[in-house]
C-alpha cells in the first residue's frame, strides 16, 4: 500500500508540473498581441492573466469531467499509466517552447494519455466517440470559426472607425484590447486548467482513492488553479514573441477583435465539455485578424511551421506516453527510469534555452535567429501573389502608368 502511495503520489506532483509547463507554454495565448501592440507592459500583462487564470479555474468542471470520465475507460487504468501520459505531454510542451511554436497542450496531454492507455489495455480503453465529438472536431473547427469571426470582426471594426479621431480610436481600443485579453485569460483558466484537475481526478479514482464518476473534489481544483497560474506568471516569452510578432503585425483594433472572438469561442467549447485548444483558437484568431485588415499579411511560413506542430502533437505525445508506460510496467524500478528521463530531459532542454534568451526585455525586438526569415517575408508569400493580381484602383492607375516619352524632334535635312 505504501507503494501504491507513493506512486500516486508521484502522479500528482507530476500532474502539477504539467499544469505549471501548461501555464507558461499558453501565455501567448491571452497576452501575445496585448504585449505585441504595446497596450500592456510585458511583466503586467503576465500577472494579469496569471490572476485571471486562476480565477477561470474554479468557475467550470465541464472539461475536468471529459478528461476523468468520458476520454478512457477508468477501469483499465493504473497510475503508472496516468504517469507515463504526462511525461509524453511534459516533453512536447517543452520542445515546442524551446523552439518556440504555440502547439497545444490539451492536444499533448490528451495524446499521451491515449498512448498510455492503449500501450496498458488495448485500444478497446479509448472512446473514441468522445474522442472524434469533444477532441478531434473542435481541433479543426475551433481555429476555423475563430479565425472567421476575427477576420471579419476586425473588417467591421476599421470600418465602424473609419471617421473617428486616430489617437482616441487607437487608445480605446488599446483598452478594450486589455479588457478581451482578461476575458481570454478567464476563459483558458476555465479550459485548461481543467484538464489537469481530471487527469489527477482520474489518478485518484485509478488509485481507489475517489469513487468511479466522481467530480474533482476542492484541493484539486486549489492546486491546479495555483500551478497553471504561477506557470502563466513565469510568462513564456519565446512563444509569446512567435503569436504577437512572427504571425502577423497587429494593430489595436485587430488585436481587440482577435482576442474577443477567441474568448467568445473558448468559454463556449468549456461550458459545452469541448476540450479544445486555446492555442488553436487564439492563433485562427490572430491569422484571421491579420487578413481582416487591408493592406494586413500573415506570415505563411511561421503558420506552415506551426500547423505542422499542430499534426505532430498527438501522435507524438501518444508514442512517448505508449513508451514510457511499457518502461513503467517493468515495476518500481522502470517507474524511477522514466521519472529521472523526464528530468534529465527537461534539464537538458532549459539549459539549451539559455543559449538565446528571450524575456520580457525583448520579446518584441527581432534578432537574426528569428527576426530575419519574418523581415523577409513581411509581405507574406499568400499576400504577395494575391497583390500581383490584384488591379489597382481607378484612383491609382494613372499614378503606375507612365509618361510616354517625349517624341524626338524632326531630323532636319539639308538640301
Amino acid at each position: 500500500m505504501e507503494s501504491f502511495s507513493l506512486i500516486l503520489a508521484i502522479v500528482v506532483v507530476t500532474a502539477l508540473a504539467f499544469d505549471f509547463t501548461n501555464g507558461f507554454h499558453d501565455t501567448a495565448n491571452a497576452m501575445a498581441t496585448t504585449i505585441s501592440t504595446g497596450a500592456l507592459k510585458p511583466k503586467v500583462a503576465v500577472a494579469m492573466s496569471a490572476v485571471l487564470n486562476l480565477v477561470g479555474a474554479f468557475l467550470s468542471v465541464e472539461v475536468a469531467n471529459t478528461i476523468s470520465k468520458g476520454l478512457v475507460d477508468e477501469a483499465g487504468i493504473r497510475p503508472e499509466v496516468i504517469f507515463a501520459a504526462l511525461v509524453g505531454a511534459i516533453l512536447w510542451n517543452l520542445l515546442t517552447w524551446l523552439v518556440g511554436l504555440p502547439s497545444s497542450s490539451s492536444h499533448a496531454l490528451m495524446g499521451g494519455l491515449i498512448g498510455a492507455t492503449v500501450a496498458s489495455a488495448g485500444f478497446g480503453a479509448v472512446h473514441g466517440d468522445v474522442l472524434v465529438t469533444k477532441v478531434l472536431i473542435p481541433a479543426i473547427a475551433a481555429p476555423l470559426v475563430a479565425g472567421l469571426a476575427a477576420m471579419f470582426a476586425t473588417r467591421l471594426t476599421y470600418r465602424l472607425g473609419k471617421k473617428a479621431d486616430g489617437k482616441a480610436s487607437e487608445k480605446g481600443y488599446r483598452a478594450g484590447q486589455i479588457a478581451s485579453a482578461g476575458l481570454v485569460s478567464v476563459a483558458h483558466g476555465t479550459n485548461d486548467a481543467q484538464k489537469t484537475m481530471g487527469i489527477i481526478t482520474l489518478a485518484l479514482v485509478a488509485g481507489g482513492a475517489l469513487a468511479p464518476a466522481s467530480d474533482p473534489p476542492l484541493w484539486v481544483i486549489v492546486s491546479a488553479g495555483v500551478a497553471i497560474a504561477l506557470g502563466t506568471y513565469l510568462g513564456g516569452w519565446r512563444i509569446i514573441r512567435t503569436m504577437g510578432k512572427g504571425l502577423t503585425d497587429l494593430q489595436p483594433q485587430q488585436g481587440f477583435a482577435a482576442q474577443t472572438s477567441a474568448a467568445t469561442v473558448i468559454l463556449a467549447s468549456s461550458h459545452l465539455g469541448f476540450s479544445l485548444s486555446t492555442t488553436h483558437s487564439v492563433s485562427g484568431a490572430v491569422m484571421g485578424a491579420g487578413l481582416g485588415r487591408k493592406g494586413g499579411v500573415v506570415r505563411w511560413s511561421t503558420a506552415t511551421r506551426m500547423f505542422v506542430a499542430w499534426g505532430l502533437t498527438l501522435p507524438a505525445a501518444a508514442l512517448v506516453g505508449a513508451i514510457a508506460e511499457l518502461v513503467c510496467r517493468a515495476g518500481s524500478w522502470g517507474t524511477a527510469v522514466v521519472a529521472v528521463f523526464l528530468v534529465a530531459s527537461s534539464a537538458a532542454i532549459w539549459k539549451i534555452s539559455r543559449r538565446e534568451v528571450i524575456d520580457h526585455t525583448n520579446v518584441n525586438g527581432h534578432d537574426d535567429a528569428d527576426g530575419s526569415a519574418a523581415a523577409e517575408e513581411s509581405a507574406g508569400v499568400v499576400t504577395a501573389a494575391m497583390a500581383a493580381v490584384t488591379p489597382p484602383p481607378a484612383g491609382e492607375l494613372s499614378a503606375t502608368i507612365p509618361a510616354p516619352a517625349p517624341a524626338d524632334p524632326p531630323a532636319k535635312t539639308t538640301v
